[in-house]
């Protein structure tokens, strides 16, 4: 059958489409919790983790195991099957039965794995259709697709919040598989990648591909490449291991890349995220429930900053951001904590002005600049399973500050919590300052020499 001309534009709709459906199903939980709890009695700090952070647990797998997959199965093929595990696991999250904990956290385990998917899938499938012009884009475009995806989700569960305890959370959670059926539908229009057809030996329908989205003349040029780019990878995969990434010439820019993608959760941004209507109630004593609008707030907040960041991110450096980024960040994290002591009857929404503080330099600076880093930062011969790796570490992050960040508070004040994610922060201003190398402005073959001179002074010192 012959297959139809997809738009380029209809290809980066939905390839955006894509970020808004993992952004809404990341932040979902945050209006949901609240009723969830309310219904359910729920008080054990550890379980609440659970429930929340589950999805993240999923995601380090999912994300794991996409990529091998999507290299079997194909990018289209991968993206609608997330999009079914979507659909799946939102339907089977609002019919949970009374107090079914354990059943909860499972199956948002399972829907985990299609959030870690699309986190990995999207943004590859999006690059590897768009023109090499566009590429340094999509970074920056497709945080924005995610937080707006996010931001679509704290309004809905506003909107959702007049209805009865029970079912207000039962829709927040299946109303995620909406935007999950319209992705499928979308996604079933397009074609595969090219580069995943060049791979597997499909060289006309890759040039059918090319036909709808690049001018004639550029086809076989980029056929070419596309092929040059793929031996090296598989000579790369051949001659490199695990082993290999923290030995030799590779090792610095390994710590660097992984490094600041473990910061960037361990800093506590996901904490806000997540919990902003309990963080609200335990500083004001009014029900979680009634502040919904707070989310929204932040939600905003996190949109504006990431269309900042696409005016600015070629104009400054990025170690300057993130410094400027994570020092803010910290300084809005501590400052609570010493002005609790110094003034003990300060307004308790004092936390919150500052928390929102921390989200406006948090959205420009760490949450975009993490991915453009791990994208420039590795060489060739180990970037499959650098940028797997810290892909890894950032999910276990975002899992690990989900579960802990209410059992903290159930044992300590919230201005300790958020002082301890304070230190977090400058210690990351510290990390980057001491070992990750500027690489705005040089190329790739630039960046691989910072680690092999890094690797030389260590040998000669």
């Amino acid at each position: 059958m012959k297959e139809k001309k997809v738009s380029s534009r209809f290809i980066y709709f939905f390839g955006a489409f894509g970020g808004i459906l993992f952004g809404y199903d990341i932040g979902v939980m945050t209006g949901a919790l609240p009723f969830l709890q309310q219904d359910w009695n729920l008080e054990n700090a550890a379980i609440i983790g659970w429930v929340t952070s589950s999805i993240m647990l999923g995601a380090i797998f999912g994300g794991a195991l996409s990529g091998q997959l999507s290299d079997r199965l194909g990018r289209r093929k991968m993206i609608l099957i997330s999009a079914i595990i979507f659909v799946v696991g939102s339907v089977l999250s609002g019919i949970a039965p009374p107090n079914g904990h354990i059943f909860l956290i499972v199956v948002r385990i399972f829907l985990g794995m299609a959030v870690g998917a699309a986190s990995a899938l999207v943004p590859a499938y999006m690059s590897e259709m768009a023109p090499a012009h566009l590429r340094g884009r999509l970074s920056g475009i497709n945080q924005t697709m995610i937080v707006s995806g996010m931001l679509l989700s704290y309004i809905v569960d506003y909107l959702l919040s007049g209805l009865s305890t029970t079912m207000a959370w039962r829709s927040m959670l299946t109303m995620a598989a909406v935007p999950a059926v319209i992705l499928f539908i979308g996604v079933l229009k397009l074609p595969e990648s090219p580069r995943f057809l060049i791979k597997n030996n499909k060289l006309e329908e890759a040039r059918k591909v090319l036909s709808y989205i690049r001018p004639v003349d550029k086809i076989d040029s980029e056929i070419k490449q596309i092929q040059e780019m793929a031996k090296r990878e598989k000579l790369a995969n051949q001659q490199t291991s695990w082993v290999s990434l923290f030995t030799g010439k590779y090792r610095y820019l390994v710590i660097a890349g992984v490094g600041v993608a473990a910061f960037q959760q361990f800093q506590g941004a996901n904490a806000i995220f997540y919990y902003i209507p309990l963080i609200v109630e335990k500083a004001t004593g009014n029900a979680a429930s009634s502040a919904l609008l707070w989310p929204i707030i932040q939600g905003v907040i996190l949109v504006l900053g990431s269309l900042l960041f696409i005016l600015i991110a070629d104009k400054f450096k990025r170690r300057t951001l993130l410094t400027l980024g994570g020092t803010v960040m910290g300084l809005s994290f501590i400052l609570p904590a010493i002005l609790n002591i110094l003034i003990p009857d300060a307004n308790p929404m004092m936390i919150v002005v500052f928390l929102s503080i921390y989200v406006a330099f948090y959205s420009f600076t760490w949450a975009p600049l993490t991915w453009v880093i791990v994208g420039e930062i590795f060489p060739l011969m180990i970037r499959g399973r650098a940028s797997g790796l810290a892909s890894s570490f950032n999910w276990l992050g975002s899992f690990l500050v989900g579960l802990l960040f209410p059992i903290m508070t159930a044992s300590m004040s919230q201005e300790a919590v958020f002082a301890i994610f304070g230190i977090i922060c400058l210690l990351g201003v510290l990390f980057i300052r001491v070992r990750v190398p500027e690489t705005r402005g040089y190329t790739l073959e630039e960046i691989e020499r910072f680690g092999e001179s890094k690797e030389i002074n260590r040998a000669g010192a």
